[in-house]
């Protein structure tokens, strides 16, 4: 197990980051930061996309919900009607981007949604001097 790996934890059905092993316990800390809590190893397993993006979007919402200073502002407005697209020579974009097209290619509405949220999220922080729509 290597430290940063995210696992499924179906003993708490959560999503962790693999922190370091503490006795015979792997300790695990949430996506996005928190309390650490251990689990058995032998019952982890590597989290799926679908898990790593939905544990994200959870934690990008508490990050917005809680901290006044990194709420996105409410100007100028984003469509929302069309999808957020990758900044070119951005592997980040690019990787949320095929998330959302296998999403939704699979049906999975739901997941697409959260790839089109963790993507504008993504454009805030890494591309905030840009226009929210790099064709713009």
């Amino acid at each position: 197990m290597e430290p940063g790996t995210l696992y499924y934890d179906p003993a708490t059905d959560k999503v962790g980051e693999y922190q370091d092993h503490l006795g015979k316990y792997a300790m695990l800390r949430p996506v996005g930061g928190g309390t650490e809590w251990s689990a058995d190893p032998k019952n982890l397993r590597p989290a799926t996309d679908k898990e790593r993006m939905s544990a994200g979007v959870k934690a990008a919402n508490h990050l917005t919900r809680n901290d006044p200073a990194k709420k996105p502002p409410l100007e100028p407005a984003i469509d929302l009607s069309a999808p957020p697209r990758p900044y070119p020579n951005c592997a980040t974009c690019d990787e949320l981007a095929t998330l959302r097209r296998t999403a939704h290619k699979s049906g999975d509405y739901s997941a697409a949604t959260d790839a089109n949220v963790l993507l504008r999220r993504h454009h805030t922080q890494a591309h905030p001097q840009r226009p929210q729509d790099p064709t713009e």
